[in-house]
C-alpha cells in the first residue's frame, strides 16, 4: 500500500493532537481577528482580556466552541494535504534520479507540490472552516442585532439573557443548518478566494521545513522529536508572519454576509479593513494567532513523524506488497 496514506494518516493523527493542545489560542484568534473595534464592554482589549471575558461569559467552554467541527476539519484538511504533497513530492524524486540528479526536491519542485496540495485542501475542506470559524467566532456578537439585543438584556434581566445564551450556543448540525436556511449552499465557499490565496502559507512552510530539513541530514545529524518540533516551529512563524493580512480577511470573509454585508471581495475587505481601522487591522490577534499557529504546527510535526511509523506497521497489516515490507522495515530503522 502506498506510503502516501501513511503519511496521510499521520498527518491527520498529529494534526488532531495539535488541534486539541491548542484550541483555545484558536479561539481567542479567531475572535480578536474579526472584531471590527475594540470598544464596548464586551470588546476584547487582547488576548488576555478575551480569556477573561470568555472564562466569565461562557466558562472553560467558551475557549472550545466549535472544537468538533475543528477536529474533523483538521483531520480531513491534514489527510489531504500530505496525501497530495507526498504524491507530489514522489513524482518529483523520482524524475529527479531519472535525470540523474539526486533524490531530494529543489525549491521550485517544493513550492510547486505545495502549491498543489494546498489547493486541493481549500476546495475539499473550505465548506468545514466555515462552519467552524462561525462557531468559534459566536458570530451573532459581532451583528447589528445583537447591539438592540444587549440593551434589551440590560433592562429586562435574567430572562432575555438566558434566552440570548441559549441562541448562541448552536451545535455543528445546528450551524450549518443555520448556514443553509440564511444565507444558501455557496456560503459554505466564502473566502475559498483569500484561502486559496493563503495556500502561499503551506507553501512557504513546507518550502522552509524541506530545505532545512534536508541541510540539517547532509550534515549528518539524526533528526529527533525536539528537531522536528522546532522545524515546524520556525517553519510556521516564517509563512504566518508574511500572510497574516489574508489570514484576518478570509476569516471576516467566513462570517455571515447577508447581515454584515462586510467584504465583496479579498480587495474590497483589505480596502474597509484600512479605511475603517488603518493598517493595524490588518494585523489584529497577530501575537495570539503566531502563538497558536507556531505551537499547533510544532506539535503537529513532532506527532505525525512519531505517528508515521506506527501508521505504516498498521497498513501494511491490510497489504502484503513488497514495497509495503520495505517501508516498513525503513520506518523501523529510524
Amino acid at each position: 500500500m502506498s506510503d502516501n496514506v501513511a503519511h496521510a494518516i499521520s498527518g491527520a493523527g498529529g494534526g488532531i493532537i495539535s488541534m486539541v493542545l491548542t484550541y483555545p489560542l484558536i479561539t481567542i484568534s479567531s475572535r480578536l481577528q474579526v472584531q471590527k473595534d475594540n470598544k464596548g464592554a464586551n470588546a476584547y482589549k487582547g488576548g488576555r482580556d478575551a480569556i477573561v471575558k470568555i472564562l466569565k461569559n461562557e466558562g472553560v467552554g467558551g475557549l472550545y466552541s466549535g472544537l468538533s467541527s475543528a477536529i474533523f476539519g483538521i483531520s480531513i484538511t491534514n489527510g489531504v494535504y500530505y496525501y497530495f504533497y507526498e504524491l507530489t513530492k514522489k513524482f518529483f524524486e523520482k524524475s529527479n534520479k531519472r535525470g540523474g540528479g539526486g533524490g531530494g526536491m529543489s525549491v521550485v519542485q517544493s513550492m510547486i507540490a505545495g502549491a498543489i496540495a494546498g489547493s486541493a485542501t481549500v476546495i475539499v475542506t473550505n465548506p468545514i472552516w466555515v462552519v467552524n470559524t462561525r462557531m468559534t467566532t459566536r458570530k451573532e456578537s459581532l451583528d447589528e442585532e445583537d447591539k438592540s439585543s444587549d440593551n434589551k438584556n440590560n433592562s429586562s434581566g435574567s430572562g432575555s439573557s438566558s434566552s440570548r445564551k441559549k441562541k448562541k450556543n448552536l451545535g455543528t448540525i445546528e450551524t450549518i443548518s443555520k448556514i443553509i436556511k440564511e444565507d444558501g449552499i455557496k456560503s459554505f465557499w466564502q473566502g475559498v478566494i483569500p484561502a486559496l490565496i493563503l495556500v502561499i502559507n503551506p507553501i512557504i512552510q513546507y518550502t522552509t521545513f524541506e530545505q532545512i530539513k534536508a541541510k540539517i541530514e547532509k550534515s549528518g545529524i539524526r533528526l529527533g522529536n525536539l528537531h522536528y518540533f522546532l522545524l515546524g516551529a520556525i517553519s510556521k512563524l516564517i509563512a504566518t508572519g508574511s500572510t497574516y493580512p489574508y489570514i484576518v480577511i478570509k476569516s471576516r470573509m467566513q462570517l455571515r454576509q447577508s447581515t454584515n454585508a462586510r467584504y465583496r471581495s479579498v480587495y474590497d475587505g483589505l480596502q474597509k479593513i484600512i479605511r475603517d481601522e488603518g493598517f493595524g487591522g490588518l494585523y489584529k490577534g497577530f501575537i495570539s494567532k503566531v502563538i497558536q499557529s507556531v505551537l499547533t504546527a510544532a506539535f503537529l510535526f513532532m506527532y505525525k513523524e512519531a505517528l508515521f511509523k506506527y501508521s505504516v506497521a498498521f497498513l501494511s497489516l491490510f497489504s502484503s506488497s513488497p514495497s509495503s515490507s520495505s517501508l516498513l522495515r525503513t520506518t523501523q530503522k529510524k
